[in-house]
């Protein structure tokens, strides 16, 4: 069953179409990779959800999130979903905090505006959340700059499932971390969505990712959908030439090593 379902999406600048006639479906609780090159309109269709867009942007089409179409929602009635039913895991991790806020601070500002609970009982949840992905208790009481990206983007992660939303959008989550910690944010993404049920919604150039996580994939060009279907699917039998270069485009270090194997002997 569709938890969220965007139907003829167009994202328009002053000039230009950036998106043009999107529509697709993500279920409960799978995860839904959206793909492409840089420039493709994969981050636009996400901001475009909870109407994150810059206001030289106007989103028209339908964003339905149960009986709701998002993009009619007022400012108000959006806030409420946004955080609780839609969350967000942001490619610029360091942009999401304030830098002289503790990370404690930033916690209890979430918690106001969504829950009714006493301070002790959000102080409680929130050292729960980020024991939750790893991360020390003392963490609470640091400021983002005490931080490695590592430790921001997990403090992002337990932020944003705090309230066990729906839907998780992971716009780009690991462009700006090393290798060995963006091992370990995705290894935490899969393990916290088998946990708690949610759908994740991915956006990635990244096709290694796709193949090792996702379980639909839509493929996006210039601000349009080319090609959408079960990831085994469209990553072993391609049928858009520009899919097709893409994968070429990314060879995966299995063969890589195979063909490493056959010139040493």
């Amino acid at each position: 069953m569709s938890i969220l379902s965007v139907r003829q999406l167009y994202i328009m600048g002053k000039q230009n179409h950036i998106v043009k006639d999107l529509s697709l479906d993500v279920q409960e609780g799978e995860w839904f990779a959206l793909v492409g090159q840089s420039g493709s309109g994969k981050s636009m269709t996400a901001m475009a959800i909870c109407q994150l867009l810059a206001s030289n942007l106007e989103a028209r089409g339908e964003i339905w999130y149960g009986e709701k179409n998002l993009l009619t929602l007022s400012s108000s009635e959006i806030r409420k979903i946004r955080g609780k039913c839609l969350a967000y895991i942001f490619q610029d991790y360091q942009g999401s905090f304030t830098p002289f806020l503790t990370i404690g601070q930033h916690f209890e500002e979430y918690q106001r505006t969504h829950l009714n609970l006493s301070k002790k009982a959000r102080c409680k949840q929130a050292v729960e959340a980020l024991i939750s992905v790893g991360l020390n208790e003392d963490i609470y009481s640091k400021y983002p700059f005490q931080l490695s990206g590592g430790q921001l983007q997990r403090v992002s992660i337990s932020i944003a499932l705090l309230l066990e939303p729906d839907i998780l959008i992971a716009d780009e989550p690991t462009t700006a971390l090393d290798s060995v910690s963006s091992f370990k944010v995705l290894q935490l993404l899969s393990k916290l969505q088998k946990e708690t049920g949610c759908a994740i919604l991915f956006i990635t150039h990244d096709l290694r990712h796709v193949k090792k996580y996702a379980d639909r994939i839509a493929v996006m060009k210039d601000g349009a959908i080319i090609e959408a279907g079960d990831k085994n699917l469209v990553l072993d039998h391609p049928q858009h030439p520009y899919t097709r270069r893409l994968i070429q485009s990314a060879p995966s270090l299995k063969r890589s090593t195979c063909r490493l194997e056959g010139v040493s002997g």
